[in-house]
């Protein structure tokens, strides 16, 4: 396996390559300068030329950093330069790209049209939770590209609404949170369904091409090309970290004290359970802060009415499990708070990589309190710094209204009584907090 390493070393966003450099179909040239793109970011930069010459590609970077423009555009560049063979079915795609979550399927979705909007090439989504008959028939009725989560995906292909032996290119996203969602015997199950991997082209994208994600690309793929995109920092260089060490008490009021001083544009409040997503929701509501509940058990039409108004501003903050910390391109998100410390490092780079989106800045406060601060020094070691602490004075701690009380959950993100399997994990943890309290 070759490999090819690309440094930003400016910190920069964008690279030096232009994509008018890059010998993209005019189609699809037009496309990207119709999204307003001139330069290609790092990891465009560097696996575009190797994907637009038919090699493997396993690509390692951050998220946020444009991805999924490196393999759309190489995808639909092959797919317009290509007849179809003549033995080609209506209802067989010619390329198959996979994601971890129903968000970045459709978020991919949503790029690839924008991308590819003076090509001819079809577009089909399949993920789960909504809209099962129109996505079959748009399936059904002939598609180029399939783009969707495993689930889904498997369930059509077994009931034949579907085959992959014309599929000329297979992309996994994200791959190592397919790892992390159990995904993985059915990524093998799909590949293992398509043409052998000398007669497609494969991609695979990764925040970490870790020993597992490596062995899938031997297994899957062929002699793939690594682009690693090394940041200087495991986090975006431009968010802004701070934490403060509040009582368990005072985490509310301290949230809200702060949102009252920063007063941020779009914000979504991190939180490790949904019992505490109801909890904060109600005390935002209740102080003035218009705000919706993103969890695991909102129906996904639910969801993407949410996530749509939370894009235009309508609600200007989300409160969220983890459920939201990935596959989300949410623009202008200026401030991230981390209410509760997630328990799993990757879960904190991944949470505060919702701000500071190409290549813009944002702030990413969080509180670590008595039953989370415990995840703090594994958090540090994963990111190779510390994050600045910050005092607390008693000025910054908000005199609280009552929080608004709902009955019962609506099923539209607007929370309420939570049943009997939202109940905190675990006991509160009674151990240091980091020995020390921070006041002025």
């Amino acid at each position: 396996m070759n490999e090819s390493n690309e440094n930003n070393s400016s910190q920069s966003h964008l690279s030096n390559t232009p994509f008018s450099t890059l010998q993209l179909i005019p189609e699809l040239l037009k496309g990207v300068e119709a999204c307003g793109f001139e330069y290609c970011t790092p990891i465009q930069a560097g696996t575009l030329p190797l994907a637009l010459e038919g090699k493997d590609i396993a690509g390692q970077a951050q998220t946020g950093t444009g991805k999924s423009a490196a393999f759309l555009l190489a995808t639909m560049d092959r797919l317009s330069r290509r007849h179809p063979p003549h033995w080609k079915k209506v209802n067989q795609p010619r390329a198959l790209i996979l994601a971890p979550t129903r968000e970045l399927a459709i978020q991919i979705h949503s790029d690839a049209a924008q991308l590819g909007k003076f090509t001819d090439i079809k577009l089909g989504l399949a993920y789960g939770g909504t809209g099962y008959d129109q996505q079959r028939k748009v399936i059904e009725e002939g598609i180029d590209i399939l783009i969707g989560t495993p689930g889904r995906i498997i369930d059509y292909f077994k009931q034949h609404v579907f085959d992959l032996k014309a599929a000329e290119v297979v992309v996994m996203d994200e791959a190592d949170r397919m790892f992390d969602l159990g995904f993985i015997k059915d990524i093998r199950f799909l590949m293992n369904r398509c043409p052998k991997p000398e007669k497609r082209q494969s991609m695979l994208f990764s925040a970490t091409l870790s020993f597992r994600v490596m062995e899938l690309a031997y297994d899957q793929m062929n002699s793939p090309e690594q682009v690693k995109i090394q940041p200087e920092r495991v986090t975006a260089a431009k968010v802004n970290e701070i934490i403060y060490y509040p009582a368990n008490e005072e985490k509310i009021p301290l949230l809200i004290g702060l949102m009252k001083e920063m007063a941020p544009h779009r914000s979504i409040v991190f939180v490790n359970t949904k019992y505490e997503a109801d909890k904060v929701w109600s005390f935002l509501e209740g102080n003035g802060f218009p705000s919706a509940v993103l969890s695991g058990d909102v129906p996904q039409k639910k969801r993407q009415q949410l996530l749509e108004k939370f894009q235009k501003g309508e609600i200007p903050v989300l409160v969220a499990t983890d459920v939201a910390a990935r596959g989300l391109h949410i623009p202008e998100v200026s401030h991230i708070f981390n209410y509760d410390l997630p328990q799993e490092q990757e879960d904190y780079v991944h949470r505060i990589g919702r701000t500071a989106r190409a290549g813009a800045s944002g702030d990413a406060i969080s509180l670590a309190c008595e039953k989370y601060s415990f995840s703090l020094p594994d958090i540090e070691a994963y990111i190779d710094h510390k994050i600045p602490v910050g005092s607390i004075a008693n000025s910054m701690l908000a005199k609280l209204s009552p929080p608004v009380k709902r009955p019962s959950r609506d099923r539209g993100g607007r929370p309420g009584n939570r049943s009997s399997n939202n109940s905190r994990h675990g006991k509160p943890h009674s151990g240091h907090r980091n020995g020390q309290r921070r006041r002025r």
